[in-house]
């Protein structure tokens, strides 16, 4: 496979968000918040601020280094969303016969899931990072402003809720996400 000789990506900065480039870590700040994120295992990758912009870039890629440009770049343009709108994921509480209730434990960062399945412990889904749990009547809303961090969150709560030994079509009790997308204000 021949090599590419330029791979470049840009992704425009917004006016109210300042980026920082410092080598291969990048911190962005806006209204919501700082994300901070190191890229160095990204070897033959360069990123650099040029006005208003972020330039992501490689030379004489191969098939890693070209899919490796619009990854980064993708993730940031990930935190400048973030750190203006912000994440949110919806989850919905789904039980047929035993109801489940759900709590949040701010101080340790856990979710605690009762009575499900009818039983007596709990089940225990941690919380990611800076993140924020609700819970309004069969729903649990996750938000932040790390798309990976609630997205993490949101996947250890539904894997604490797995059946496992029965068939899913018959038991589908359980947490389940429906929604994701953008805080919208």
């Amino acid at each position: 496979m021949a090599k590419a000789i330029h791979v470049v990506e840009e992704v425009e900065i917004p006016e109210n968000v300042q980026v920082e480039v410092d080598g291969m870590k990048i911190r962005v700040t806006g209204p919501k918040g700082t994300i901070e994120r190191d890229f160095s295992h990204a070897r033959g990758v360069l990123i650099r601020k040029e006005d208003n912009k972020i330039v992501v870039e490689t030379f004489f890629a191969n098939r890693r280094k070209k899919a490796l440009v619009p990854t980064i770049a993708s993730h940031i343009e990930n935190m400048i969303l973030g750190v203006t709108k912000g994440f949110r994921y919806k989850l919905k509480i789904v039980y047929s016969h035993f109801p489940v209730t759900v709590k949040v434990d701010k101080e340790k960062k856990l979710v605690l899931i009762e009575n499900f399945l009818g039983e007596k412990a709990p089940r225990v889904a941690k919380i990611v990072g800076n993140v924020n749990v609700t819970v309004k009547g069969d729903d649990v809303i996750v938000e932040g402003i790390d798309i990976e961090e609630v997205g993490q969150t949101a996947a250890n709560i539904e894997h604490a809720t797995k059946v496992k030994n029965y068939d899913r079509r018959v038991f589908m009790d359980g947490i389940y996400i429906y929604e994701k997308g953008v805080i919208e204000q």
